[in-house]
């Protein structure tokens, strides 16, 4: 869900201009969308992942999750103006961010406390600029975390002796089964959002009041019919899922990964604004099934290795603090958890 204030103020190449713009609200990708995404990558996750993330149910459960940020707009103005922003993330026709010439996607702050301080200082703020790279990496942590939790209680609920904790592990472990379906879903959505190409553009809601040589179009209309209508009538399942190729660890940072996601789908904006001006972005033309399904198969292939990394990543993760202990610690027998698990004040 994407929401704007009417007035906006985006950066250019030379300065910083004010310009108004209508606010807009849109659906990336819209229910059929964000629902394939997350299913398409559900289904394609690898053998060695959790056997409960790996069944039919789980599959559904994300796909619909994956839908909930959309679900959620209209909850209350503190609740919508803090999360729309979220969904999106304004770029320029130089690849820049607002924060001037050298604010770019690969120079974005480390924290979006430090990003709101750089937008702060030429007056601007994430409301206005967006922040979804914040929300995929935030999401990514959060499942390292659930992960964590999990191999460590999957070991425990089967190693306890006493009656008690071994009971609270066993029932603690169901809830964290739960919990990871559901923090994985929701998160989902920011990881699809990003490969929908006119969140990551200026030009996202028609071309805009920018340079366009080419006449592109200037409809409100050509983000909504794209990811919704357009998408619910060309989109199957199956031809999504034959475009995602086996999982490819990258060997990155969760940063790395989604400035090099993000920065392949801006290239996606001008091409899909170049179809809608052949008549092209319309169910009947090959064209469009063929992007439509290229652009989902993105998002669900993005889903899937990020969920791998980040299932990777909790086998060395840590839980507790002061002192933290790892998951190494606890299934060596080194560490007891109970503590940390159930609590120690």
């Amino acid at each position: 869900m994407r929401m704007k204030p009417s007035v906006r103020l985006f950066a250019s190449v030379a300065l910083i201009a004010a310009m108004a713009a209508p606010a807009s609200s849109a659906l990336a990708w819209g229910a059929w969308g964000h629902r394939m995404v997350g299913v398409v990558a559900a289904e394609s996750f690898p053998s060695d992942l959790p056997a409960f993330l790996r069944t039919p149910e789980a599959a559904a459960a994300i796909g619909e999750y994956a839908r909930e940020p959309d679900r959620w707009k209209g909850s209350g103005k503190v609740h919508d103006t803090d999360r729309d922003a979220a969904h999106f993330l304004d770029i320029d026709d130089e690849g820049r961010m607002y924060g001037g010439p050298k604010f770019t996607v690969e120079t974005l702050p480390p924290t979006r406390a430090d990003y709101e301080k750089a937008l702060a200082a030429v007056g601007h703020d994430s409301w206005n600029a967006g922040y979804l790279p914040y929300s995929i990496i935030d999401g990514y942590q959060q499942l390292v975390k659930d992960f964590t939790y999990w191999r460590i209680l999957k070991s425990v609920s089967t190693t306890e002796k006493d009656a008690i904790r071994r009971a609270y592990y066993v029932a603690d472990l169901k809830r964290r089964e739960e919990l990871l379906v559901r923090d994985l879903g929701v998160w989902a959505h920011y990881v699809g959002d990003a490969s929908q190409p006119l969140h990551l553009s200026v030009h996202y809601n028609g071309w805009g009041d920018y340079p366009n040589p080419n006449g592109y179009t200037q409809s409100k209309a050509t983000h909504g019919n794209f990811e919704g209508p357009l998408v619910k009538a060309v989109a199957v399942d199956a031809d999504v899922k034959a475009l995602v190729p086996a999982y490819q660890d990258c060997g990155c940072t969760i940063e790395a990964r989604t400035v090099t996601y993000l920065t392949t789908t801006v290239g996606f904006v001008e091409p899909l604004y170049k179809l809608e001006k052949e008549g092209g972005l319309v169910a009947t033309d090959p064209r469009a099934k063929a992007f439509v399904d290229e652009r989902l198969a993105a998002g669900a292939t993005q889903l899937r290795d990020m969920v791998v990394d980040a299932w990777k990543a909790s086998a060395t993760g840590k839980i507790g603090y002061r002192p933290e202990i790892t998951v190494d610690d606890v299934i060596s027998g080194k560490a007891d958890p109970w503590n940390d698990l159930y609590g120690k004040d």
